[in-house]
């Protein structure tokens, strides 16, 4: 294998801890970003509330494929909630989830702030109320026409902040809400979310999630199960361990060759047959995906090669992540998943280990 360069990051240490309900109920306030090596001890003495914060200047969604985005208000007011027809029960709402998990974070990081929720959704389901049933549709007035959201997704960043590669990360959280997973014509059952905690890169706003921040099925049939799940999920989460883990892709890099091997093997790996694409390790992204890495590669801004052809694995981390932007809702945290295990087992291929990753790079 050819040569890596190695870089020194800090140290970094991080703490959870439970607390007691803080009030979500306060005024804006614009903060200063706070370190993780900070958490512990400033940060208790710097932030006197739990204000949410908005930072200006984002340009760039954390998904982008076929969603827009909303506002919590919107949702809240604009939205009628589906429920399961045979005991009229209702499905926990979009925003209730949002709520559970924001009450959640400050309970978990009792001081510090988090912005409002960045809101995503797709597959609009459009309806009418029963009294304009009859009603051709250029004659129908707005309070006669109904609206939910198949599938949500959210983030909400904190003030909690570590650099890696020279990009700042904030702790984020987050989560998903697929209906179409839910089978609404029968009784209320546990109704199923996912959630994450990880971090997300300012330079692009990619997130940065590992299996130990992941909940693919969190199930719950009232919104406090909800927030009991996901801080429970918040007090098993290792933040260093993660920072540490993607600290390492900082410390390893490809040739030209070696990405262009990769890239190749990676498209191969869609087409082999299933006895051959079972002894791989799996590979979620698909063909246009790969051709976006591919374009990236040599025109991204911040994650390009360098003057030597050469181009460390947070980047390529980030050529994947940035990639996944294009995923849909119910697809996309899991391919996050698998970028982060991917180039983990890439950089274990390239210090030599016996991984099966290796054919990637053969």
């Amino acid at each position: 294998m050819e040569a890596y360069t190695t870089r020194q990051e800090p140290e970094i240490t991080m703490q959870l801890k439970p607390v007691s309900i803080q009030s979500l109920a306060t005024p804006t306030t614009h903060i200063s970003p706070l370190s993780i090596e900070e958490a512990p001890s400033r940060i208790n003495n710097i932030l006197s509330t739990n204000a949410p914060i908005v930072l200006k200047g984002r340009i760039k969604p954390f998904i982008e494929a076929n969603t827009s985005e909303v506002e919590l208000e919107h949702l809240r007011h604009d939205c009628i909630i589906p429920v399961f027809s045979k005991d009229n029960e209702k499905t926990i709402a979009h925003q209730e989830f949002i709520e559970a998990i924001c009450e959640a974070s400050y309970r978990a990081f009792p001081n510090a702030q988090f912005e409002l929720p960045e809101i995503r959704v797709s597959h609009q389901i459009k309806g009418r109320v029963p009294s304009a049933i009859h009603k051709p549709v250029k004659e129908l007035l707005e309070h006669e026409k109904t609206i939910y959201y198949e599938r949500m997704a959210f983030v909400m960043r904190s003030n909690i902040t570590q650099m890696v590669g020279g990009n700042e990360l904030l702790l984020t959280v987050g989560g998903v809400r697929s209906l179409n997973q839910e089978n609404l014509y029968n009784r209320k059952s546990a109704e199923k979310f996912k959630f994450f905690i990880g971090f997300q890169n300012q330079v692009c706003l990619n997130l940065c999630v590992s299996t130990d921040g992941f909940q693919e099925s969190l199930k719950a049939m009232h919104v406090r199960d909800l927030e009991a799940h996901a801080l429970e999920i918040m007090h098993r989460y290792n933040a260093e361990i993660h920072l540490k883990a993607i600290q390492e892709f900082t410390k390893y890099s490809l040739s030209e060759h070696q990405f262009a091997q990769l890239i190749g093997k990676a498209k191969l790996y869609q087409h082999l047959p299933k006895n051959l694409r079972a002894e791989i390790p799996a590979l979620d992204f698909n063909e246009g995906q790969f051709s976006t890495i591919a374009r990236d590669y040599y025109q991204d801004e911040s994650f390009c090669l360098d003057d030597a052809g050469n181009i460390d694995m947070w980047k390529v981390y980030n050529l994947f992540t940035q990639a996944n932007k294009s995923s849909y809702i119910d697809t996309f945290l899991e391919r996050n998943i698998n970028a982060h295990e991917f180039n983990q087992g890439i950089i274990n291929a390239l210090s030599g280990s016996n991984s099966a990753y290796a054919w990637f790079l053969s």
